[in-house]
């Protein structure tokens, strides 16, 4: 048993089974001794690293296709200088391809008899990976890994004893050809290991597309690269059919194939023969009289120069071919009757119409996907423009339709926020709608009275609510199916106290503000899980600007409502009092009504006050009628009364009719009261706050 058994045997009694106990090994383990999960960000990011690697990879073995050129007249030799370039990069993307290999032997793997339920068990003995990973796949990644190229155009071609550039040429292309098919290989489990950890190659649409892309653009250069090195094979092929028919005693001096090598060039005896030899002239692709030999598709490269070119310039006329010919699935190439050729020029119809196919679907899926909401609003808006032409519709409710769908549009990209809250774990989307809702929630002022877990429960029920201008969030005598908290906007809400003629009261509500309160007294009501039926509203409310709330609906609001029977607090009920609108109208109502009542009662003290008063002078009027009457005065008596006479019975006059006056002047004011008296204001049914 390695030190990770003893160490995980030591820590937990055992080889540890899940995934977070293999996270807390690995941070306690060496790292040269962990076992990696294959879910693990970590490996997660080397996989994409790996798949990078092998598209480099793969454009990387192509450019072996450029080594052979044309050096000098009939003579073919190596680029030494590309071929230097080319195994630098290639040594280098091996390295991480041995990297790969050696992280695989060390990546833990799922027990299959253990993928019933969830992720299943991580298998972490290294002996066991080891075995699995050498029976799947460790030949093709050994294989893809070794550098084979270099060790043939570096150690075997110059130990040769025929190291010339055509037989370099021949062995190189075989080489790559061969290793190019384990290279190509592996990229599909890559892909599927992606795949299976995050869902997707690609995170974005553009970055899926230009992923496609990429990969018909390196189908075009692997064309480019095998059309280059097969028409460098074909002009070698006529010269060495030329140079055959000058190897005979009649002809001096004779052709050598040693001669279309480059590293003769200069000699002696090749300067004789290519005075005199019809080899270049006999394969000379611009000469369209000579019918001996055909070039067929691979003239282009001769006519235009490229064979000896320099390499930005051979490179980018070999990749424009491949792209063009697989885009028009070589419809433009010319061929000779050659099986070959004709084979070769099936096989890029072939791949043309597949990867042209393939490049197509997959980039149309991926940018649909950016505009697929677009679309599908644009259908709607259609279908709605449709619907209302055909249902002819008032112009004023049409714009108001199209002001709604826009507005809707701009608030939330056609994305239904509430179903992919549905989707995902209790625990995860309390925490998102936290994180969404509660800065807001705690904007309104009756929330900013309760405890955490109550904001909680209250978070984890709103829905949003949008809405345009003039429109009727609720109207007076409607059930009232949803409290609305609201964010932004501004709304108008009035009441006609049921209808009471002479009564109407309007208040604007903004951000803060909170509408539908009827509907938390009926959740509040004991054994209200009977009543089915919803509260009436008391007001009307009616959008002012756009208004975004969010809303508290029947049966949540009752679930939230019983929380907070268990709070004992008065304060919730000062604060409901204290910020309910419905509250505020009654009690304005009801002072103005004490107001009335008070201006009522003094009038009535003052008016008897002064009934009182002239009462009194009534009295002594009528005493000083009755001394007078009696005749019991004396004359000296009678004197001084006498001249008072005339002024008493004045007063007595107009005491009564002030009395009469005054009890016209009481009824009046009854009789008006009665009739400038406002309508009863019924005071609103309180919620039990209270356990």
């Amino acid at each position: 048993m390695n030190h990770l058994h003893r160490y995980a045997s030591t820590r937990f009694g055992r080889l540890p089974k899940t995934f977070s106990e293999l996270s807390d090994l690995r941070r306690e383990v060496p790292w040269w001794n962990q076992v990696l999960d294959p879910g693990s960000p970590t490996l997660t990011k080397w996989n994409y690293i790996i798949l990078c690697t092998c598209l480099v990879a793969l454009f990387l073995d192509p450019l072996y296709f450029f080594l052979p050129v044309i050096g000098a007249p009939g003579c073919m030799q190596i680029d030494l200088g590309l071929g230097i370039f080319v195994t630098f990069f290639r040594t280098v993307a091996d390295l991480f391809f041995f990297i790969h290999i050696t992280i695989k032997f060390r990546t833990a793997f799922v027990a299959p008899s253990s993928r019933v339920f969830g992720r299943g068990e991580l298998v972490m003995d290294r002996k066991a990976i080891a075995i699995r990973y050498l029976k799947s796949s460790f030949i093709i990644d050994l294989a893809a890994a070794l550098p084979l190229p270099q060790i043939v155009i570096w150690f075997i071609i110059p130990a040769s004893k025929s190291a010339t550039a055509a037989h370099a040429n021949h062995t190189l292309s075989f080489i790559v050809l061969l290793q190019y098919i384990p290279r190509f290989l592996i990229m599909f489990p890559i892909n599927r290991r992606i795949i299976k950890t995050t869902g997707v190659v690609a995170k974005t649409a553009w970055s899926g597309a230009a992923y496609n892309l990429v990969l018909y653009t390196l189908a075009s250069h692997v064309l480019g690269a095998s059309w280059y090195v097969l028409s460098i094979q074909r002009q070698y092929e006529c010269w060495r059919i030329e140079c055959s028919k000058e190897m005979n005693s009649t002809h001096s001096p004779s052709c050598n194939p040693y001669f279309l090598d480059c590293n003769t060039v200069g000699k002696s005896a090749r300067n004789a023969w290519l005075k005199k030899t019809n080899v270049i002239i006999n394969c000379d692709a611009l000469n369209d009289d000579d019918k001996d030999f055909q070039f067929g598709m691979f003239s282009d490269a001769f006519t235009n120069n490229v064979a000896s070119s320099d390499f930005p310039d051979k490179y980018f006329y070999c990749l424009w071919w491949g792209l063009k010919n697989l885009c028009s699935y070589g419809q433009s190439i010319m061929t000779s009757t050659l099986s070959s050729e004709t084979l070769f020029c099936i096989i890029i119809c072939i791949c043309g119409l597949v990867f042209f196919s393939h490049l197509i679907g997959n980039m149309q899926g991926y940018l649909q996907s950016t505009t697929a909401r677009l679309e599908e609003w644009r259908i709607r808006r259609r279908d709605t423009e449709e619907w209302m032409r055909h249902r002819q519709l008032p112009p004023d409710l049409q714009d108001r339709v199209r002001r709604f769908v826009n507005y809707q549009w701009t608030a939330t990209r056609g994305v239904d926020e509430e179903a992919i809250l549905k989707s995902l774990p209790l625990d995860l989307r309390r925490q998102i709608q936290r994180h969404l809702c509660l800065a807001l929630v705690r904007r309104v002022p009756f929330f900013a009275q309760m405890d955490d877990q109550l904001l909680d429960a209250i978070c984890e029920r709103l829905v949003s609510s949008l809405n345009t201008n003039d429109m009727f969030l609720v109207r007076e005598g409607d059930p009232v199916q949803e409290m609305l908290f609201i964010i932004r906007g501004k709304v108008e809400s009035s009441t006609t106290n049921g209808g009471r003629t002479g009564f109407y009261n309007s208040i604007t509500l903004g951000p803060g503000d909170f509408c539908g309160e009827e509907l938390l007294t009926w959740a509040l009501i004991p054994h209200s899980d009977s009543i089915i039926n919803l509260p009436l509203s008391t007001r009307t409310v009616k959008s002012i600007t756009e208004v975004e709330a969010f809303a508290l609906r029947a049966w949540d609001l009752r679930y939230v409502a019983k929380q907070f029977k268990r709070l004992h607090s008065k304060k919730l009920q000062h604060a409901f009092r204290y910020y309910s609108h419905q509250w505020r109208t009654w009690g304005a109502c009801f002072i103005q009504a004490a107001w009335r009542r008070y201006k009522r009662k003094k009038l009535a003290i003052e008016l008897a006050k002064q009934e009182q008063l002239y009462d009194d002078m009534y009295d002594m009027d009528d005493g000083a009628g009755a001394e007078y009457e009696d005749g019991d005065a004396s004359s000296s008596d009678q004197a001084n009364h006498a001249q008072h006479l005339g002024i008493t019975i004045l007063a007595s006059k107009f005491a009564k009719n002030t009395r009469k006056g005054a009890k016209k002047t009481v009824s009046r004011i009854n009789q008006d009261d009665s009739i400038l008296k406002m309508p009863k204001m019924f005071k609103p049914v309180e919620p039990d706050f209270s356990a």
